[in-house]
């Protein structure tokens, strides 16, 4: 069955609700490392980057510290979230955009009137691309022709799928047929001629659109023009963006388009000690890093923090632990 403008909008309102109340708990859970030296991180998809670069993380807190993260593969932002807020996850990752709607119980249906007051910030990462692929069969080359389209906007409740429909809403694009997987699965569903586009959010190159391009012909949609400016008129921690030519297989020229920006959170009950110490072991050893290296630096680890630092963070990085004030914020190189 097509889901149109109202179906649209009544998946943003069941699909959110289970978050929302997670996030309206606002637990702080244990005050050390969630059940001794363990401690759960919340990822993202496996097809993103979120999943790979928090297994890199684990490597090296476990090679640095007596911590042991297991690492768990989610929808990612905002479930994140709300797993943060019922103690569920210790540490999480989590766009920027969506830790500031949280924190403030703004800006989105999961959120809104519900703040997460126990939502700590923790550390930036790097841009997340706004991808929109598909394949050279559909015919779309340009954002108006995903008008009438078959659109995956990411997992349903996650930052991929908040970010989609901000932007599809902010071009004027409400007809179309939403789906809702994660990035693999929406490979899968290209491949199949089951959608005619998706949307990917995550540091280039992201795994599940390498995949399909090295089998298929593969179009990446330009957020350009007037529709950049659009989008960024619309929803301020969008910043201009750039895919570099040759990032994936069969895309030749740069693609234009925004991002928003990763980071690492955790929750008011962590241990400070605890926080500081995880903190130190990632970014005193960024060497040791092989995804987003241009990017994660100690320097710019405060870059776009949209919410208030865990004292952990705020005496690792030697700042103060006060509410953000940073901005989302690209570098016109990617991510």
């Amino acid at each position: 069955m097509s889901r149109r403008t109202t179906r649209r909008r009544l998946l943003r309102l069941t699909g959110l609700a289970g978050v929302a109340a997670l996030a309206g708990c606002g637990g702080n859970g244990g005050s050390g490392g969630g059940g001794g030296n363990r401690l759960s991180w919340h990822a993202g998809g496996t097809g993103g980057t979120y999943f790979p670069l928090s297994n890199e993380f684990k490597t090296v807190v476990e090679g640095r510290t007596d911590y042991t993260l297991n690492v768990q593969s989610t929808g990612a932002s905002v479930e994140n979230v709300g797993n943060l807020a019922s103690g569920d996850a210790d540490f999480a990752l989590i766009q920027n955009d969506i830790a500031s709607f949280a924190k403030n119980g703004t800006g989105i249906d999961a959120f809104e009137g519900s703040p997460v007051e126990s939502l700590r910030g923790v550390a930036t990462l790097y841009p997340e691309t706004i991808t929109i692929v598909t394949l050279g069969s559909t015919g779309i080359t340009q954002m108006s022709d995903l008008s009438g389209a078959t659109i995956n906007t990411g997992d349903l409740g996650s930052g991929t799928q908040v970010n989609a429909l901000q932007i599809l809403d902010a071009v004027g694009i409400s007809d179309f047929t939403e789906q809702n997987a994660s990035f693999s699965q929406a490979a899968d569903q290209l491949r199949n001629g089951d959608i005619d586009a998706a949307f990917v959010v995550g540091g280039w190159p992201v795994g599940a659109i390498e995949d399909l391009a090295n089998t298929n012909d593969v179009v990446l949609v330009p957020i350009e023009g007037q529709n950049r400016q659009s989008v960024k008129d619309a929803a301020s921690w969008f910043s201009d963006d750039t895919i570099p030519a040759g990032t994936y297989t069969g895309v030749e020229q740069a693609v234009e388009t925004v991002a928003v920006q990763a980071m690492i959170a955790t929750r008011a009950g962590m241990a400070e000690a605890t926080v500081r110490e995880v903190t130190a072991a990632i970014f005193d050893n960024t060497g040791e890093l092989t995804i987003k290296t241009d990017f994660i630096t100690k320097d710019s680890a405060q870059d776009g923090m949209s919410i208030e630092l865990h004292p952990g963070a705020a005496a690792y990085f030697g700042t103060g632990a006060g509410t953000g004030t940073g901005t989302a914020t690209g570098t016109g190189m990617g991510n």
